[in-house]
């Protein structure tokens, strides 16, 4: 058997002006999309906002779900399991990105693309659930039956209704990945998927920080 490790899908709602735009496109409450390497959501990547005062601002980031930004966002948590070179090659695509951080836009243009059908192609620019998409382009598994361009975090959503661990407020997910007290809280208060295994049910109970971006 191939031994398998574990990434995460996380979509966020923040209700800020900006995902109220998106979402009067989309229709969906949850319109940002971050791909994370733990179950804790301590190393997570998307493309969205660099400053949280300002959504124009905007490119590839770590994102840091504790900071008080994200503190009544709303999310969905999917749990993957891709082989340990996938999962390698996909650390290292992310990583080795970071490394060349301002090289790398936030792609406006795309979204509008997404919305006419049309593809519009922007050296070294996404936007956040492209950029998720992109990263499953060279592995086995496909979450979504389109071409990365056109991918929102709408269709992960739909596409990945199994998978879902978690759905409810960030901030109690993140409480139980680090409390063993806040998790019965987690559990209470938030909605956990039937059928998710007991260690994974252990570190559920919240989400994303929206950077406000789709």
């Amino acid at each position: 058997m191939t031994p398998k490790k574990d990434i995460y899908i996380v979509l966020t709602g923040t209700g800020t002006a900006f995902s109220g735009m998106i979402r009067w496109f989309t229709k969906a409450d949850l319109n940002h999309a971050s791909i994370a390497f733990d179950s804790e959501l301590r190393e997570v990547y998307s493309f969205g906002r660099k400053k949280m005062n300002n959504p124009f601002v905007a490119g590839l980031i770590q994102e840091n779900f504790v900071d008080p930004f994200y503190s009544g966002t709303d999310c969905a948590i999917y749990h993957l399991r891709v082989s340990n070179q996938e999962f390698d090659m996909m650390h290292s695509h992310v990583t080795g990105m970071m490394q060349n951080q301002e090289r790398y836009k936030y792609h406006l243009l795309g979204l509008v693309g997404v919305l006419l059908n049309i593809k519009i192609d922007r050296e070294d620019a996404f936007f956040c659930s492209y950029f998720v998409a992109s990263l499953f382009e060279e592995t086995e598994l496909q979450p979504v039956d389109k071409p990365s361009c056109f991918v929102t975090p709408e269709d992960f959503a739909l596409s990945l209704c199994p998978h879902k661990i978690y759905s409810g407020k960030l901030s109690y997910y993140l409480r139980g990945a680090d409390s063993h007290s806040a998790r019965s809280t987690a559990i209470h208060n938030s909605h956990l998927v039937p059928g998710a295994s007991a260690a994974t049910r252990s570190t559920r109970a919240a989400e994303e920080r929206i950077e406000g971006i789709v």
